[in-house]
C-alpha cells in the first residue's frame, strides 16, 4: 500500500530530527570502533620506527595477545570485578533499596537522597575521596573506624585492593540499580499480591513466585547495562590504584590504557580493545536472548 504524502512528510521530519544524533553516533562510536579494528592489524606506535611508518602486520597482535599472561590476568580481574560489584553488589543492594522505597518509610526522601548522592561526584573526585578513606595510617577514615572496635588497621588498597575497588564501585552504582528496579516493581499490579495474600502466600513466597518472575525483563535489562558499563570502568579504579599492586586491580580498560599510552603500542592496545568489544557484544546478545524467554 502506497504511503500518503503526510506519512512521507512525517518520515522526512523524523529523519531530520534523528540526523544530529546519527552523526554523533557515527563520529564518536562507529568510526572509532572501525578504526580500532584497523589499528589492531598494524604495528602502530607512539614512538620508534612504527610511529613514523606503521604497517600492516596481520594477526600478530592477536597471536601475541592470546599468549600474554597479563592480558588473561586483566580479563580475570575484570570478570571478578564485574561479578562482585555489578551482578552481585549493586543488584542486591539496589533491589533492597527499591523494595524499601515501596514501603512507608519515615525518612524516605533522605534515604533516596543518600543512595543517589554518589552519582553527584565525578569518577576521579570519588576516587580521591575514597583514597583518603582507605589510605594506610591511623588517620584514614576506615582505619579509625576499625581501631574504634579494637581491630588492627591496614593499608586497605594494598592489602585488599580488589575487594576495595569492588566496594567503591558498588557504592557508586547502587543508585542506577535502584532506579531501574523501582521502575520494574512499579509495573507489577498490586491486585496480584492481594490475591496471593488472600490465598495464604507468605512474603517470601510472593517475592520468589511473583516479584522475581514478573521483574525478570527489568532484571535482565539492568544486568546488560551494568555489565557493559562496569567492563568499561576506568577513571574510578585508575584514580584509586592505577591497576596495582602488581596487577591485582588491572582491569581490561586499564590494561588497554597501559599498553596504548604507557608502553606506546597503539596497535596491540587496539587488539585488546577489539577483543573486549567482542566480549561485550557476546554478553549483550546473551542478555537480549534471555530477555525474550517467556517467564
Amino acid at each position: 500500500m502506497a504511503k500518503t504524502l503526510q506519512e512521507r512528510r512525517a518520515e522526512r521530519q523524523l529523519m531530520i530530527v534523528l540526523l544530529p544524533s546519527l552523526l554523533l553516533l557515527v563520529a564518536f562510536v562507529i568510526y572509532p570502533a572501525i578504526y580500532s579494528v584497523y589499528l589492531s592489524f598494524t604495528n602502530e606506535a607512539l614512538t620508534g620506527a612504527a610511529a613514523r611508518a606503521p604497517r600492516l602486520i596481520g594477526s600478530r597482535n592477536y597471536m601475541r595477545l592470546f599468549g600474554d599472561a597479563k592480558f588473561w590476568n586483566a580479563l580475570f580481574v575484570t570478570f571478578v570485578f564485574v561479578l562482585g560489584s555489578a551482578i552481585i553488589g549493586q543488584f542486591v543492594l539496589g533491589l533492597v533499596s527499591a523494595l524499601a522505597l515501596r514501603r512507608r518509610l519515615v525518612f524516605r526522601s533522605l534515604f533516596s537522597s543518600i543512595i543517589l548522592l554518589p552519582n553527584a561526584a565525578p569518577e576521579v573526585v570519588a576516587g580521591f575521596m575514597w583514597i583518603s578513606m582507605l589510605a594506610g595510617g591511623d588517620h584514614a577514615t576506615l582505619s579509625r573506624i576499625v581501631s574504634f572496635f579494637g581491630l588492627p588497621t591496614a593499608d586497605w588498597l594494598q592489602v585488599f585492593p580488589l575487594t576495595m575497588i569492588i566496594v567503591v564501585n558498588t557504592w557508586r552504582g547502587i543508585a542506577t540499580a535502584m532506579i531501574l528496579l523501582t521502575a520494574g516493581l512499579s509495573t507489577i499490579p498490586q491486585e496480584i499480591y492481594e490475591a496471593a495474600r488472600m490465598d495464604g502466600a507468605t512474603p517470601a513466597q510472593m517475592f520468589r513466585r511473583i516479584t522475581v518472575p514478573l521483574m525478570m525483563p527489568t532484571i535482565l535489562l539492568y544486568m546488560l547495562i551494568s555489565t557493559v558499563s562496569t567492563i568499561a570502568v576506568f577513571g574510578l579504579v585508575y584514580a584509586l590504584t592505577r591497576g596495582g599492586p602488581g596487577g591485582a586491580t588491572e582491569l581490561i580498560s586499564i590494561y588497554i590504557y597501559n599498553q596504548s599510552f604507557t608502553a606506546y603500542q597503539l596497535g596491540y592496545g587496539a587488539a585488546v580493545a577489539v577483543i573486549t568489544l567482542l566480549v561485550s557484544l557476546v554478553l549483550g546478545i546473551a542478555y537480549v536472548r534471555a530477555a525474550k524467554v517467556e517467564i
